[in-house]
């Protein structure tokens, strides 16, 4: 006889058509969400995020929890997420998860070529939403002359002196994936980046029966094509205190959105730190007498690399993304 209840739970993947919520006793509901979700709060295309702590109404049969017409009823107060533009033709938003301990940004030097820009882009948008940052450089096997491997440490320096941590990894081989394992142990962690990083590699590697497909880099274009759909959820080995990934969609712009100008500088440290010297409190740091920041730049104080990013941050519009995608 079918039956209905009211459970709590965490959303732990996102089907596209369902969510798939996990309770607090460890079953897996298949949900749907009431559409007035849709106009609450700010506009996304995602009403609810993985990572999300919802109540759901489940009406199904007792032990029977994979096919119901359950429904989500409530979302919990997010303590933070990570928000992305939806596409570069799009005023909407695009949660890419919520309620997360870190934001991990998997990079590569080598095919592909992850942009600075998109990294900064990640970064300024973690600090903007209070969400710890790190940095993992996927690929390092293939680092192999000796240019490669000051490019290598070059951007891990650039990275480790604002304050991001940085773990240089190869998931191929093997090599800096235990130190990986430490910095993610007892934390939920957002997994992001490109297409082609090898994001679905490390989680395979971290989580040995996930199973995530991956697929090899277009010679002709040097980028990945989507192998995951959407975001899931994994539990890392080890037990309950072990650790959570969240893994996401690879993506090939990311859109700031809702930035104000005056705010941009907060989102960037080294920006942030050094503008409390400009001679003017609300300085955009683009073309103001006395300003500290443009001096630092002009020293080489602060990199190029981050005051272009902050500039195309200022700069955005709907076709930003794709506007400022440039290689290191």
């Amino acid at each position: 006889m079918s039956q209905s209840s009211e459970v709590r739970g965490k959303v732990v993947r996102n089907t596209g058509a369902h969510y798939i919520v996990e309770t607090e006793h460890g079953y897996e509901i298949s949900c749907r969400v009431k559409g007035n979700f849709r106009i609450r709060g700010i506009r996304t295309t995602n009403p609810v995020a993985v990572g999300d702590i919802v109540t759901v109404d489940f009406r199904g049969n007792a032990g029977d929890v994979s096919e119901c017409a359950s429904w989500i009823t409530a979302i919990e107060p997010r303590r933070n997420y990570i928000i992305r533009r939806a596409s570069n033709l799009s005023k909407e938003s695009h949660i890419i998860a919520a309620n997360i301990d870190l934001a991990v940004l998997v990079v590569t030097l080598v095919h592909p070529v992850t942009s600075t820009t998109f990294i900064d882009r990640f970064l300024a948008t973690a600090e903007a939403y209070n969400v710890p940052a790190m940095l993992v450089i996927n690929k390092t096997d293939l680092l192999t002359d000796p240019d490669d491997e000051a490019l290598l440490q070059a951007v891990t320096y650039l990275y480790t002196s604002i304050g991001y941590p940085v773990v240089q990894v190869s998931a191929r081989t093997g090599q800096g994936m235990d130190a990986l394992r430490k910095s993610l142990a007892g934390k939920v962690s957002l997994l992001s980046g490109n297409s082609g990083v090898g994001k679905s590699t490390i989680i395979n590697a971290l989580v040995p029966d996930a199973g995530v497909r991956t697929a090899a880099i277009s010679e002709a274009h040097d980028q990945g094509t989507h192998t995951t759909t959407f975001s899931e959820l994994y539990h890392l080995p080890g037990g309950a205190d072990a650790g959570e990934i969240i893994d996401t969609p690879g993506i090939r712009g990311f859109g700031t959105i809702d930035f104000d100008r005056y705010e941009v500088a907060h989102y960037f440290p080294e920006i942030f730190k050094t503008g409390a010297d400009c001679r003017f409190s609300n300085c955009t740091h683009t073309h103001e007498p006395g300003c500290a920041v443009l001096r630092a730049v002009e020293n080489s104080l602060i990199a190029q690399s981050r005051y272009a990013s902050y500039l195309s941050i200022l700069d955005d519009d709907a076709s930003a993304a794709e506007k400022y995608r440039k290689p290191f």
